[in-house]
């Protein structure tokens, strides 16, 4: 997940300063990208200024510093949507932060385009689940220091409950998002036609 994708999904919603955007990544944002620092902003931010993604104003501010001001260029909400609403490509772990980084800028969004983007999410979730859920988990140990066999098996069963727990909970949450968006609850548009249905829960 680039920086300069999150940036300009915010900056795109309102204008904002350097010192502004790294305090959405410290709040809100932490949940899309965690300890971003401060002058990874403003590398990104010039980054993207050199490519005509962005551009700034100064903000005179008399006894302190003068602030920038930026804001997204034509070119720069072409390259945000372009990635918004192109391929989603699923990481391995559904617990990276790509799916959410792009329903955090659903806004920009039809609801058709978020359609596609949770099919594939579900189809790749139900399908791992459907690989690995009952997979043999047994594994040979020869550890040359002391160690408790008893102590592992029993932690590592909790660990497959947890995340086996976690997975359900991700596939249903998006199924029910799925439902309302296709209801039209979300939407002030509702979708012109249901993309292609995922597997029906229970299959999985």
């Amino acid at each position: 997940m680039k920086l300069e994708n999150i940036l300009l999904g915010v900056l795109l919603g309102h204008p904002c300063t350097g010192y502004d955007l790294k305090k959405f990544l410290d709040g809100s944002g932490r949940f899309l990208r965690s300890n971003t620092t401060m002058s990874q902003v403003y590398r990104s931010l010039g980054s993207m200024e050199k490519q005509g993604w962005v551009g700034h104003s100064v903000d005179p501010r008399p006894g302190a510093r003068d602030a920038k001001t930026y804001r997204v260029t034509d070119a720069g909400a072409a390259a945000f949507l372009d990635w918004l609403t192109g391929p989603y490509d699923p990481p391995t772990r559904f617990q990276d932060p790509e799916l959410t980084v792009r329903l955090s800028f659903a806004g920009f969004m039809s609801a058709e385009q978020l359609l596609r983007i949770l099919d594939v999410e579900l189809q790749t979730r139900q399908a791992e689940i459907g690989r690995y859920r009952n997979r043999d988990r047994r594994t040979t140990k020869a550890p040359t220091i002391p160690f408790d066999d008893k102590l592992s098996a029993a932690v590592g069963e909790r660990l497959h409950v947890m995340g086996a727990g976690a997975a359900d909970a991700h596939v249903a949450a998006l199924l029910e998002l799925r439902r309302d968006l296709l209801d039209g609850r979300l939407s002030s548009r509702s979708p012109a036609m249901p993309p292609t249905t995922p597997r029906p829960e229970g299959t999985h």
